[in-house]
């Protein structure tokens, strides 16, 4: 083991040396993808619809192909599901990343082609490893095993044409190379159960006695791993149990509101904490930095970014500015725009990120361009939210007039939630009848929701609380935000919208 330590650490720093070439030409290297992503397209049905034969440059991209989104993709995906190929990408697309819904859907089905798999996810799953080895040159990553998180797939079959869809992370685990299981555990029949109260017990019960040194998934999830492990371990902490654990790679969501739990369940001050930004539409930012929460993003994956400044978004339509990466300043919010070697074209993302650095361009997420919470993975924006409450207002007969919901974070034994805090212009009968009318369709809309909810697990059910008529006006007058441009926050991915309401509540 140590020798193989000592060569995969080598192999993986190597790496190091392609990623400051990127850091040093991101211009050139973004160009060639471009290039690249439109050349392999030429051929599709997309491409001779906008005319990919004729673009040699940026200008001409964005002037032959309208900013897209998923709910414009979608009639060409559909068909892709169903068979037919060479629509919007010229390789067969087989796997389709199941991501929560659109205001229309319930899930939304993000094409992975062979390339995007390749290229994009595991290249990231390589690179954070690499970057791990290059800030820890005595890692001993190679002697044990990854626990890493995943989802389920369901097959779909389509007059014969087979595919799958699921979690990304089980798309990418299931395809992984044999070599790969060598390196981490849970075994495969495991990692990919459906049933989340079974699949816990069964990843602590087989990870417990392996000499695990690094934990990748989403935070809700990985602590409650964490928790099923020390149960049935007994110990007092995770370095009680895994003593040669170096690091956790953690994305999806904000970490800070974990971060307090993690380190006292590890009780281990020199494990190293790397964030990852990797959506269902691609890998996007690696921290690269010790003790920073800037991400590096990622330039040779087959991605080509483009970006809209917030600030122009209002009153722009459908066509709003977009800038490409030689364009972009520090500490202006831009909405990101990505193209990739899976069909996405010229795709509007919703994420929103901020540039503390062009040379090298790191950057930090600072939201989405709507209003959402996604403290647990769930994903809920305000479309789901708008739609739940009628469903719930209509089967209870209540009628709302203002409302805003929050997280409320995981402690200690008890899972987490979402708060609503809703003055009623008619009150249902039962608020307890109102509160599962509301999480029983905001299930039905959004399938992460639904995923997060299951036994109670990562969500319980929503707190719902009837507020004084008036205490939203108070609290915008407190604000000093009384007028027309004002309006309530309907979701918020922290508390302090929240606090500040309930203060009022209580004095």
């Amino acid at each position: 083991m140590p020798i193989i330590n000592s060569i995969a650490s080598w192999w993986m720093k190597k790496r190091m040396h392609q990623i400051e070439l990127f850091m040093k030409y991101p211009f050139d290297v973004q160009n060639e993808w471009l290039r690249k992503l439109v050349d392999s397209a030429e051929f599709t049905e997309w491409g001779r619809m906008h005319n990919f034969e004729g673009i040699r440059n940026y200008e001409q991209f964005k002037k032959n192909i309208p900013l897209q989104d998923y709910e414009s993709l979608k009639p060409y995906i559909d068909r892709i599901r169903k068979g037919e190929q060479n629509v919007l990408w010229h390789s067969d697309i087989k796997w389709f990343a199941k991501s929560s819904g659109t205001t229309s859907d319930k899930s939304k089905f993000i094409p992975v082609s062979e390339e995007s798999l390749d290229n994009c996810h595991y290249n990231g799953g390589r690179d954070m490893i690499a970057i791990h080895c290059s800030l820890n040159p005595e890692t001993q990553l190679f002697t044990g095993k990854n626990l890493a998180l995943a989802g389920s797939l369901v097959t779909d079959h389509h007059n014969g044409y087979e595919s799958q869809n699921g979690d990304l992370s089980a798309i990418v685990i299931n395809n992984l190379p044999v070599w790969a299981e060598f390196f981490r555990a849970p075994d495969m029949s495991i990692a990919l159960m459906d049933k989340w109260d079974e699949k816990l017990e069964k990843i602590a019960e087989a990870t417990i006695n392996e000499n695990m040194v690094s934990l990748a998934g989403v935070p809700s999830w990985m602590l409650l791993i964490m928790k099923k492990v020390l149960e049935r371990s007994g110990k007092r902490s995770i370095a009680e149990v895994w003593p040669n654990l170096e690091v956790y790679f953690h994305g999806g969501v904000n970490f800070n509101p974990y971060r307090e739990q993690f380190k006292t369940i590890f009780d281990k001050p020199d494990l190293s904490y790397l964030e990852l930004y990797n959506a269902t539409e691609g890998f996007f930012g690696i921290q690269d930095q010790r003790n920073s929460d800037e991400l590096l993003l990622m330039l040779d994956y087959g991605i080509f970014y483009e970006f809209i400044p917030v600030d122009s978004i209002a009153g722009s339509g459908d066509d709003p500015t977009t800038l490409s990466l030689d364009e972009v300043e520090v500490d202006t919010n831009y909405e990101l725009v990505i193209t990739t070697n899976a069909g996405l074209w010229r795709y509007r993302l919703g994420d929103t990120v901020k540039f503390t650095s062009l040379y090298p361009f790191r950057f930090k997420i600072t939201g989405r361009t709507k209003h959402f919470i996604n403290a647990f993975g769930e994903e809920v924006i305000v479309e789901n939210a708008d739609k739940a409450l009628a469903i719930a207002c209509d089967k209870s007969g209540a009628q709302i007039r203002e409302y805003t919901a929050a997280p409320v974070y995981m402690k200690d034994d008890e899972s987490g939630a979402h708060e609503w805090l809703i003055e009623f212009e008619k009150e249902p009968e039962r608020l307890d009848y109102f509160t599962e009318m509301l999480d029983n369709a905001l299930k039905s809309i959004n399938s992460d929701y639904e995923a997060k909810r299951y036994q109670n697990l990562a969500l319980k059910l929503p707190l719902v609380k009837s507020l004084p008529q008036g205490t939203f006006y108070k609290w915008l007058e407190s604000k000093n935000k009384l007028g027309g441009q004002h309006k309530v926050p309907r979701l918020s991915n922290d508390r302090k919208y929240m606090e500040e309401i309930l203060q009022l509540v209580s004095l």
